[in-house]
């Protein structure tokens, strides 16, 4: 297998780490953004709102697992530099989804007056986890420059990807629930697809800004004629999503997971503007895909690993999802 080599790898690599980091954004994402939405909602209707994440919500979260752990074995340097830089951020995240894990077990057992308070934990675990990914993103976009500006375009950051897993999570009820609780939902996505429409601008608008390099690659002729599809095919779906939610809900339920899937491809588009932009720099400007790599045989022996595995959790994501298929019933711990 000569074309595994010290060129291929690497890149074999960023594939599997950008897939994860997606996966996860997407998956993790709604269930995040139901935990946060649930503020907005009395005590029956946030257990409703649980059951539609409880067979997903912890076994989501493997793909940050697997995304971080790739970032480790395979690009050493990179994982060094980024978690230099983000040592704060990242320990607010894990006690975020921490919080939201013993919140969560918690207020089964809890009595009737606590619960209350391990709901609150878990929204605030939620809320915390998206700041501060969104932070840390509004961080990496910006080249880990110190300054005034990188921590409020940061904070800009984690404040738009909030409304972006709040968007994605009420677009996982529609899905999921029926009656008062999806008439709501569909009212949280109208709100929160604006929100993500803005947010999502912002970061197109500040990403080229930040590089010459990557304002090159995006306006300079005629790759600014080949790479047009991406922003008009996101304006077309954000705005075929606010026509389609203005006949939802419906009363058949037959297209009540076409909002979640609009949601997903808006996110894939970003996540593909994304890459393009920083591609080949794992840290951006800093360091490159291949000088962060570890050494080819060690990759070659991860590779063989990550053959193994990925089948696993892709297969177990996949009947997860095929088994708990259609709206939730009521949620019961009996």
């Amino acid at each position: 297998m000569s074309w595994l080599d010290g060129h291929t790898l690497p890149l074999i690599f960023a594939a599997l780490m950008g897939i994860s980091i997606l996966a996860y954004v997407i998956l993790d994402g709604y269930d995040l953004g139901v935990g946060m939405l649930m503020a907005g909602v009395d005590r029956p209707e946030r257990d409703r709102m649980i059951a539609t994440i409880g067979p997903f919500w912890d076994a989501n979260e493997t793909w940050l697992v697997l995304g971080i752990g790739l970032l480790l074995v395979a690009f050493p340097a990179a994982h060094g530099l980024v978690l230099q830089a983000l040592y704060l951020p990242v320990a607010l995240m894990l006690l975020g989804l921490t919080l939201r894990g013993v919140a969560f077990e918690f207020r089964v057992k809890a009595r009737e007056t606590h619960q209350r308070w391990w709901d609150a934990a878990f929204i605030c675990g939620s809320l915390l986890t998206a700041l501060t990914q969104g932070y840390m993103l509004g961080l990496y976009i910006m080249g880990f420059a110190p300054g005034l500006l990188t921590q409020l375009f940061a904070v800009g950051a984690g404040l738009g990807l909030v409304a972006a897993y709040c968007f994605v999570g009420a677009t996982w009820l529609i899905g999921k629930t029926s009656g008062e609780l999806q008439a709501r939902a569909v009212v949280w996505t109208r709100i929160t697809l604006v929100a993500t429409a803005l947010a999502m601008a912002a970061v197109s608008i500040a990403t080229p800004l930040v590089s010459p390099r990557i304002f090159e690659r995006w306006f300079s002729f005629p790759n600014i004629i080949g790479l047009a599809p991406i922003p008009l095919m996101t304006s077309a779906l954000f705005l075929a999503l606010w026509v389609f939610l203005r006949r939802m809900p419906r009363s058949d339920h037959s297209l009540d997971f076409v909002p979640f899937a609009g949601a997903t491809a808006l996110f894939a588009l970003g996540f593909l503007g994304l890459a393009y932009s920083f591609y080949p720099y794992v840290v951006p400007e800093r360091l490159t895909i291949w000088a962060a790599a570890s050494a080819p045989e060690s990759l070659l022996i991860i590779l063989i690993g990550a053959a193994c595995v990925l089948p696993f959790i892709a297969a177990y994501t996949a009947f997860s999802y095929y088994v708990f298929r259609g709206k939730a019933t009521e949620l019961r711990y009996d």
